[in-house]
């Protein structure tokens, strides 16, 4: 039996990183899983993955940049399996939606580009909050379960980054808002804020050398976390029943960075 048989599962950035792990551990838990983002090729990888080790897994193109994409992603999930009991809301854009980027960059606040501002919460906090109220009529007939992610760089405001501190700030908060209008349908609504290598991290590292060993000496455990070792789990853990009485919550799975000064 798997912590979460007879589930449906949507993670949205589940072609790489965090979100593919996510998508292929909550498959390996029994449950059916969407996997939604924006690159065909790596969501047909993904599925592909899932459907070998005989699990179930719908692949979907998902820009979630575009409202009407997000609202059609929960139409396409409930139309093809019936149900939904766990949205993951991993995906979230940087640069413009002219000009894609792989990491958050680094810009001084005071020339911050107003187009870079407006896609990064276009792509975060407000695609966080749309895929939540699409989701909730269905989530509201059975309970369920809403995984969001914050950022180490909003709670230490990192230099450079301020959209992308802004606005998951701004989702720890409506995650916060949601657990509290939401807990009597029994639906939790929580955080997970990563330190871990993944993509976009290798691309800020690469252009800052040296970055990476100084801020693994400010981790009380010396390292950054792997996504496979360290995210996998925590988020099994909240889409389970094991949770079932904590919403509302900001999870750090940083090593200790929290506590740093």
């Amino acid at each position: 039996m798997g912590k979460l048989d007879d589930k449906v599962a949507i993670v949205t950035g589940a072609g790489r990183g965090i979100g593919r792990v996510i998508a292929l551990d909550y498959a390996k838990e029994g449950a059916r899983v969407v996997v939604a983002s924006r690159t065909p090729a790596t969501v047909e990888a993904v599925v592909g993955t899932i459907e070998s080790a005989g699990g179930t897994a719908l692949g979907l193109t998902v820009d979630v940049g575009e409202r009407d994409q997000i609202d059609d992603m929960v139409a396409r999930t409930v139309g093809h399996f019936g149900q939904l009991d766990i949205l993951v809301n991993n995906a979230q854009g940087f640069g413009t939606k002219a000009a894609p980027a792989g990491s958050p960059g680094f810009v001084a606040l005071e020339d911050f580009p107003e187009d870079t501002w407006d896609h990064t919460f276009q792509t975060g906090l407000k695609a966080s909050l749309f895929a939540m109220q699409a989701a909730f009529p269905h989530l509201r007939e059975r309970g369920g379960k809403i995984i969001n992610f914050g950022s180490g760089n909003g709670i230490g405001a990192m230099k450079g980054t301020a959209a992308y501190n802004a606005t998951k700030e701004a989702i720890r908060s409506l995650t916060r808002t949601a657990a509290a209008e939401w807990g009597k349908y029994d639906i939790c609504v929580n955080v997970i804020v990563p330190t871990m290598v993944t993509d976009s991290a290798e691309a800020f590292f690469e252009a800052r050398p040296g970055i990476r060993e100084k801020l693994a000496q400010q981790i009380p455990l010396r390292r950054f976390g792997d996504v496979g070792r360290d995210i996998g789990p925590v988020a099994v853990f909240l889409a389970s029943n094991d949770s079932d009485f904590i919403t509302g919550q900001a999870i750090h799975v940083d090593g200790g960075q929290i506590l740093r000064p």
